[in-house]
């Protein structure tokens, strides 16, 4: 039975030899909102995400997608990941590289049409024949979040998505996101910027691989006590996980 819940994390351990990466974290997403993912540089975010993706086997506890449980193949086609880092053909071009995504994740009908969409959501319909190692930094980036739209997912899960990018652009991204969430999909986003955190529904403060706090951006400051997101954290951090 198909539940609320797009992303159902369950009492999550996983170690990297002696590192105990995720500690005991539990963590619902429901359908149809963007939830983003705060904390530090090795606070879990990063093993969370690929726990979602199927990368990562839990060592204990259970991750659910789509009413699976992960690792699944066919819930791993229905899911677009964006990773942190640029992961990319740099001899192919812009759209080879889409369209190479978009096979590969199985998308057949309006094939060229979804390719079409995501180069022009991130403006990059003018370059579609430059290849990948022309491009700058922030230009590829727009390019792995187009290969993470593609095949129109159920759920997005986006990495650091919008660093590099100019402000105007980024805008029109987040415009694009909360249009995704209108249409029923679910993302989950991975950031340290605060001013994009209040940009999202939910938000989940991840330290040392466990959940501080969960909540809206006004509920968290309200419940901190605190003018802004990151003040609001470092309290979370000092009193300790709610788990």
């Amino acid at each position: 039975m198909s539940t609320t819940n797009a992303v159902e994390i369950t009492n999550v351990h996983k170690h990297f030899g002696r590192i105990h990466a995720l500690r005991g974290l539990s963590l619902n997403i429901e359908r149809g909102m963007t939830y983003g993912l705060l904390g530090p540089n090795g606070a879990g975010k990063t093993t969370l995400i690929r726990s979602i993706m199927g990368l990562v086997e839990p060592d204990d506890g259970q991750v659910k997608v789509l009413d699976t449980v992960m690792p699944d193949k066919d819930i791993m086609g229905r899911v677009g990941y964006m990773t942190q880092s640029i992961a990319l053909y740099e001899d192919l071009t812009v759209q080879q590289n889409v369209a190479f995504f978009a096979a590969m994740y199985g998308l057949e009908d309006d094939h060229a049409q979804a390719i079409r969409e995501v180069l022009d959501l991130i403006d990059l319909a003018d370059r579609a024949d430059s290849r990948v190692r022309e491009l700058s930094g922030g230009m590829q980036r727009r390019v792995s979040l187009a290969c993470a739209l593609v095949h129109r997912p159920d759920v997005v899960v986006l990495d650091e998505p919008t660093v590099g990018v100019d402000p105007q652009l980024r805008v029109q991204f987040w415009d694009h996101f909360h249009r995704l969430n209108a249409q029923g999909v679910t993302l989950i986003v991975s950031s340290h910027v605060m001013d994009e955190a209040e940009r999202c529904d939910r938000l989940g403060f991840v330290r040392h691989g466990t959940l501080l706090a969960e909540g809206s951006a006004s509920e968290l400051l309200e419940r901190a006590g605190t003018p802004t997101l990151e003040e609001a954290f470092l309290k979370y951090a000092e009193q300790g996980p709610t788990q």
